[in-house]
């Protein structure tokens, strides 16, 4: 089958790009994240070598996304080899678990279309389908930028999503029990943030995805893991609907302040104010703001002017 002209582009572009972009090129600092193997105990801190991986799928269905087309945003991270196998620190030693079953024996499936909150790539969510605004952070933790974003969420009283790599919580488990142990919800960000992971074979994506719950529920036994959101905003039917099976309901954004992206020549106090007027003017009853606690020290600076103007207007919530 030959290659579409357009699938070759949008793999190009999210090279360039990181954590929730398919369009646009940015900065592209090292991400931290242990080397394929590598022992949980190593620090991850080495850049990681371009996505190779598992056969991607060639199913037309999945060539491109339902919704709108992902908007620029997140981390721009480089790609590490993806690598479906069974991990021994993740308590599984038969591999992945199946997907689970609806309540008519059949796999669950991804949201019908047509409903307004199921309104991004694949039928995404996309409002948090009440009057509360969420705030999502991706790609953490952090060891010095989420324990700060926990102390300002918890001088304020607000409760958040962290969106996190399976890959970082094997590095920072004591983090992912605090992000846990002080009310927020953990969704999955996959093991090691591959742009392209939602273009492999389904048994691939459950295997990371099924990798990534597992080191969470490690660190958190018993943890609720009820979402689970693409690098890039990079969803697929296929995508959507093997994290269905899992239990979890993804989750795209409807502002993206794009605190990742720091031109060449911008201050910390510009990109600040650039973040705060994004969500500034963007902002809306039952929005998801996407942001990142992983590396982006402006984006707490950001937040500590946001979280009382937003509190003045709107209710922040966590997604339930």
């Amino acid at each position: 089958m030959r290659t579409p002209k357009v699938f070759l582009l949008g793999l190009a572009l999210a090279g360039l790009a990181g954590c929730g972009t398919t369009a646009a090129a940015g900065s592209t600092p090292a991400w931290v994240a242990a080397t394929a193997g590598a022992s949980p105990s190593v620090s991850p801190s080495e850049p990681q070598d371009e996505a190779s991986a598992s056969e991607p799928s060639s199913d037309p269905q999945d060539e491109a996304p339902e919704g709108p087309a992902p908007d620029p945003s997140e981390d721009p991270q480089d790609e590490a080899p993806s690598d479906s196998t069974s991990d021994p620190s993740s308590g599984s030693a038969s591999g992945p678990a199946q997907p689970d079953k609806d309540a008519s024996g059949g796999e669950a499936k991804p949201p019908k279309q047509g409903r307004p909150r199921f309104g991004g790539p694949a039928n995404s969510l996309v409002k948090t389908g009440k009057a509360g605004v969420a705030l999502t952070f991706d790609d953490g933790p952090d060891p010095v930028q989420t324990p700060k974003l926990l102390d300002l969420l918890a001088e304020h009283g607000v409760k958040a999503t962290f969106c996190l790599v399976g890959r970082n919580v094997v590095a920072h488990p004591e983090l992912v029990r605090r992000i846990a142990a002080e009310g927020h919800t953990l969704c999955n960000h996959t093991w090691q943030h591959s742009l392209t992971l939602g273009r492999q074979k389904p048994a691939a994506i459950l295997s990371d995805l099924q990798r990534t719950n597992n080191a969470i529920r490690q660190a958190v036994p018993g943890a609720q893991i009820k979402y689970m959101r693409a690098p890039g905003g990079n969803f697929t039917k296929r995508f959507v609907a093997v994290a269905a099976g899992l239990g979890m309901t993804s989750i795209y954004w409807q502002v993206d302040p794009r605190d990742w992206d720091h031109p060449d020549g911008e201050t910390d106090a510009a990109h600040v104010a650039k973040v705060v007027d994004a969500v500034q003017q963007r902002v809306r009853k039952g929005a998801i703001v996407l942001s990142h606690d992983y590396r982006q020290p402006d984006t707490i600076t950001a937040y500590e002017q946001l979280i009382p103007w937003l509190q003045d207007r709107f209710k922040l919530i966590a997604l339930p």
